[in-house]
């Protein structure tokens, strides 16, 4: 074992309880304030050639290590997200597929909105209800091929609109 690792093993030793009483002041969990320690001396044994082998200066020079290390891991945890318990938070929340769904059903309404009334309930019947040609003739009283006929042009008018609105090329 060399010189440095002698020191280290006995800074370890000496001052291991210490760093972790100092850093579980700021940190409540046991196994994150071991793991701050351990990044503490680690920080130490980088810069050996700065310890002072004065016991007083020693402590002193791991304990402001120790503070910058604690103080760099609540900064890094400040920018990390949070992640929220509250189901009732998380339930309330659109997810990005109701938010895709929502804006689709607002373009689809808008665009059904500048159809004509006979074009729109063609619309309505066959695509929304699931009628049939014939169902969608019988319950507007208009023969199946000015269904079928409105059925096209509707369609055709849907996209013209979909393309002045932006949604379509």
């Amino acid at each position: 074992m060399n010189s440095d690792e002698e020191l280290m093993t006995a800074l370890y030793t000496e001052h291991y309880g210490i760093l972790l009483s100092f850093i579980s002041r700021y940190v409540r969990d046991r196994h994150r304030a071991e793991d701050l320690v351990q990044e503490t001396l680690l920080r130490a044994w980088r810069h050996i050639d700065h310890l002072d082998p004065e016991p007083g200066r020693t402590r002193s020079y791991l304990l402001t290590i120790a503070r910058n290390v604690v103080t760099n891991a609540w900064r890094a945890e400040q920018r990390r997200p949070r992640l929220v318990t509250d189901d009732a938070a998380v339930e309330s929340a659109p997810s990005a597929d109701n938010v895709d769904q929502l804006v689709e059903g607002w373009l689809v309404a808008e665009a059904l909105e500048r159809l004509s009334d006979d074009h729109r309930a063609v619309v309505r019947s066959m695509y929304y209800e699931g009628q049939t040609v014939a169902d969608t003739a019988r319950n507007l009283s208009v023969p199946e091929g000015t269904v079928k006929s409105r059925a096209f042009y509707a369609v055709r008018a849907l996209r013209q609109v979909f393309e002045e609105m932006g949604v379509l090329r």
